[in-house]
């Protein structure tokens, strides 16, 4: 099975940055989705942002869009979340996931997840 890891999480005050990591098990990503999702205190998982293989579409929630960047760097296996001016309501822990369809995608039952890392946003 395919292996991924998030880092890069951390406290952050509202207005600040942060760029979270997903490290994928294999050497590149060819024909993977990469998806970003997070899940805050009392609540369910939800979809932030997603990437098709190579890397030409993107797409975002609206919660998180024009604040988030989603990346991907197919040789060494990464996936990126560029997170800009940040707010509180943005706290939660965020997952890393991978899906063979190739095509962007919001739907939560992608193949592979990671063990999440978690954001914390302070006003």
């Amino acid at each position: 099975q395919v292996q991924l890891r998030e880092s890069g999480g951390g406290s952050v005050q509202a207005g600040g940055s942060l760029r979270l990591s997903c490290q994928v098990s294999e050497r590149t990503l060819t024909w993977y989705t990469m998806g970003w999702f997070r899940q805050g205190p009392g609540k369910k998982r939800e979809f932030v942002a997603t990437i098709s293989w190579p890397g030409e579409n993107t797409y975002y929630a609206d919660s998180v869009k024009g604040r988030f960047t989603i990346s991907r760097d197919n040789t060494k296996g990464t996936g990126y979340l560029q997170m800009n001016s940040l707010k509180p309501e943005d706290t939660a822990v965020y997952y890393c996931a991978a899906d063979r369809i190739a095509t962007i995608k919001t739907a939560i039952n992608y193949d592979y997840w990671g063990q999440g890392t978690q954001v914390t946003v302070s006003s």
